[in-house]
């Protein structure tokens, strides 16, 4: 959408952010100390907070960014003063005087976004996201990142008394818990228990974190002694192991590569639903999505990993040190992509980092012929941010070799720790231990757009012969029966061999259109893979399963992948009519990883069989279906059941008026997804009838979106 501003507006703009911009200069806010409550039935948040701040040199008026707040009893020094709000400051302009002043005040805020209330009763949820400039919208604060707090967040919550029985939760903040306080209440039949949070360190505001929720939690120790803690669901305890496989390692790698302690004092890990990323790099405590909440199989598919180790690096690169601005976001992302890797590499070994490299220096090619921005502009894509900002870490290292980069990063962090930085900080650093060209390597690889894709390439062959394997087998796409007959002895010894999988899966793809007395035993040597995802490349290369490989299909059925026995049942379903009742028998106990993808999948196929089974009710598990629609669910439960419901019935009222509820949800790609849906429904008259009748029994919210998607 593009918005047209006018001259006036973009100079009052523009005088504003100047005017903030220039207070850190003159003010030091350095403590908060609050008391919170969040309160579940109206959801929304509220308390006592005492800033502690130095006035360094004269200024007219003191922000704090407040969204949307109402505050009471706001004091300076003690004494009363007068103040004004506005929908998003907390203006201050007398009873502070030059050195140190302390404020205090009371607030309530009720959030459309940033604090989150999820689920009810034993599975309410309560978290935060204030990646950005969003915590002014839970808690007074700062937009500006170059203002560093030392944050003291003291939580209480409200448990009621059930039939005598209390519900606790666990409450989790940044810093140390230093204690829990209980104090009973008779008179209102209630406890009040208090965790109080302690911070040693300066942060940017966006690092504040709040969780609650029915978590258990495991400790492991690293070799320097910092606790890790981990969390889960407590209906999630059997998946501790792989879902936070390798943790430990990485933390002891981290330390050990980067050269800097980590520099906190505790780190704690915390998945909770609906999360709007994959994870987030609180100080001392990363909330990160559900659904990497696996178990054994499920680790095969989908795993915590990358997210586990990226989220870690931030806590050197983004809030041990912070970007000045959104022009330098690279030495944050670029920075923790890169770590991620490395870390990947320390557990999946070196082929798998050059292979992630050449994968996304690819998705970089791609881009760049659409894609003119680079890395320092604050507009960058994230692709650019994230993984050219990678691309160029890495080069730079190849350049100038491993320990020259690592001296250069471990004395970077050691001089502006807990400060604010900007990439020439860095490069001074590199100047400083070598006598590299940063110059020329700022230019191209920071402010030049597109990607240096022949470069890369050369990098990454230079060091992996691996990767030089594999692009040469690439080459080979255009296959026949006839030339063929040249690669055949070479696929196969390399299809028995233990080279890395990627070369394995592409020579699947390109053997899988030949005629199958040329490619089948080449295919049935690959199904014999130790590596599920050769497997899963046979299984995906072929919807219609011949009967050759019918038997062997059929054991993909028990593979170690949820995703590999999806695909298998769905090409055998399709390729053997008169064997579905046995597919169907051995789905019929999937559930598959957090979104219920096996276990959707089971309950639309059993509809789409034509004939009844003997003790199943296929209406109970219609319902089962229909009822995964729900806002009881998560999104990515939702999504996958509105896929499969609405194949078997587009016009269940049930299930259009949980797809209305989804165009609000606050996860902004499922309400778009909604709406999506929605707009593509309606083009079938008799539909756009019944949600149109649906409207007047849902929320006015919900009925003026879909009112203007229907009327569009």
């Amino acid at each position: 959408m593009q918005i047209t501003i006018t001259m006036r507006y973009f100079l009052f703009i523009l005088i504003a952010s100047f005017s903030f911009a220039q207070q850190t200069e003159k003010v030091d806010f350095f403590v908060l100390d609050a008391i919170l409550s969040p309160n579940v039935a109206t959801k929304s948040i509220g308390g006592s907070i005492q800033y502690t701040f130095k006035v360094k040199s004269a200024i007219d008026t003191i922000r704090i960014d407040a969204k949307n707040m109402i505050f009471t009893d706001l004091r300076i020094n003690g004494k009363e003063v007068t103040f004004k709000k506005t929908s998003s400051h907390l203006l201050l302009f007398e009873g502070f005087k030059k050195g140190k002043n302390t404020l205090t005040f009371n607030y309530s805020a009720t959030p459309k976004q940033t604090l989150y209330f999820i689920g009810e009763g034993d599975d309410l949820q309560i978290w935060t996201q204030g990646q950005g400039r969003y915590t002014s919208h839970w808690l007074p604060s700062f937009d500006d990142v170059n203002e560093k707090v030392i944050f003291n967040l003291s939580i209480t919550d409200v448990y009621d008394f059930e039939d005598e029985k209390i519900t606790q939760k666990t409450v989790l903040c940044n810093g140390i818990l230093k204690e829990v306080v209980t104090r009973k209440s008779w008179s209102q039949g209630v406890d009040f228990i208090t965790y109080n949070y302690k911070m040693n360190k300066p942060m940017a505001s966006y690092l504040v974190m709040l969780a609650i929720g029915n978590f258990t939690k495991n400790i492991e120790v690293a070799k320097s002694g910092i606790p890790l803690e981990l969390y889960l669901d407590k209906n999630d305890v059997s998946k501790y192991e792989p879902t936070y496989r390798y943790s430990k390692q990485i933390f002891d790698f981290f330390e050990r590569e980067i050269g800097v302690n980590y520099p906190w004092k505790i780190y704690r890990q915390v998945p909770v639903r609906d999360f709007l990323y994959a994870g987030m790099e609180n100080t001392t405590s990363t909330i990160f999505a559900q659904d990497y909440v696996v178990d054994e199989i499920g680790f095969n598919d989908r795993n915590y990993v990358n997210v586990n180790a990226h989220e870690l690096a931030h806590q050197w690169f983004g809030d041990l040190i912070t970007a000045k601005s959104g022009k330098h976001h690279w030495l944050q992302e670029g920075f923790a992509t890169y770590y991620a890797l490395m870390a990947e590499r320390e557990v999946f070994g070196n082929d798998y980092f050059h292979y992630e490299l050449y994968k996304t220096a690819n998705q970089l090619r791609i881009a760049a012929k659409n894609d003119t921005i680079p890395v320092l502009n604050e507009k960058a894509s994230s692709l650019t941010f994230y993984q050219k900002g990678a691309w160029a870490l890495h080069v730079l290292k190849e350049s100038i070799g491993e320990k020259a980069f690592q001296k250069a990063v471990k004395n970077y962090l050691k001089k502006y720790k807990f400060k604010n930085v900007e990439t020439d900080d860095f490069l001074k650093e590199v100047n400083k231990v070598s006598d590299f060209d940063t110059d020329n390597f700022k230019k191209v690889w920071l402010e030049k757009p597109g990607f240096e894709y022949q470069e890369a390439i050369k990098v990454l062959t230079k060091n992996n012969s691996f990767i030089a394997q594999y692009i040469e087998i690439k080459k080979q796409k255009e296959l026949n029966n006839t030339n063929f007959v040249s690669y055949i002895d070479d696929y196969r010894t390399l299809l028995q061999s233990n080279v890395y999988y990627p070369i394995k899966q592409e020579i699947v793809y390109q053997i899988r259109n030949l005629n199958y007395k040329s490619n089948k035993d080449l295919i049935e040597s690959a199904l014999q893979s130790d590596d599920f995802r050769v497997r899963q490349a046979v299984a995906n290369s072929f919807s219609k399963v011949p009967d050759y490989l019918k038997s062997k299909f059929e054991m993909l059925l028990d593979d170690n992948s949820y995703d590999t026995r999806e695909i298998a049942f769905v090409n055998l379903w399709n390729s053997f009519p008169d064997d579905r009742k046995v597919y169907l028998d051995k789905a019929k106990n999937w559930i598959g990883n957090n979104e219920k993808s096996s276990r959707i999948l089971y309950l639309l196929y059993i509809q789409l069989f034509d004939q009844s089974i003997e003790g199943v009710d296929k209406q109970q598990l219609y319902l089962e279906l229909q009822n995964y629609t729900s806002s009881r669910y998560e999104s990515s439960i939702r999504q996958n059941a509105f896929e499969a419901v609405l194949q078997l019935n587009p016009k269940d009222e049930t299930v259009l008026k949980n797809l209305i509820n989804a165009t609000s949800h606050f996860k902004w790609r499922f309400s778009g997804y909604a709406k999506d849906k929605i707009t593509t429904l309606s083009k079938d008259k008799e539909t756009k009838e019944i949600i149109q009748n649906l409207l007047p029994t849902v929320s006015d919210v919900e009925k003026n979106r879909v009112e203007r998607l229907l009327n569009h």
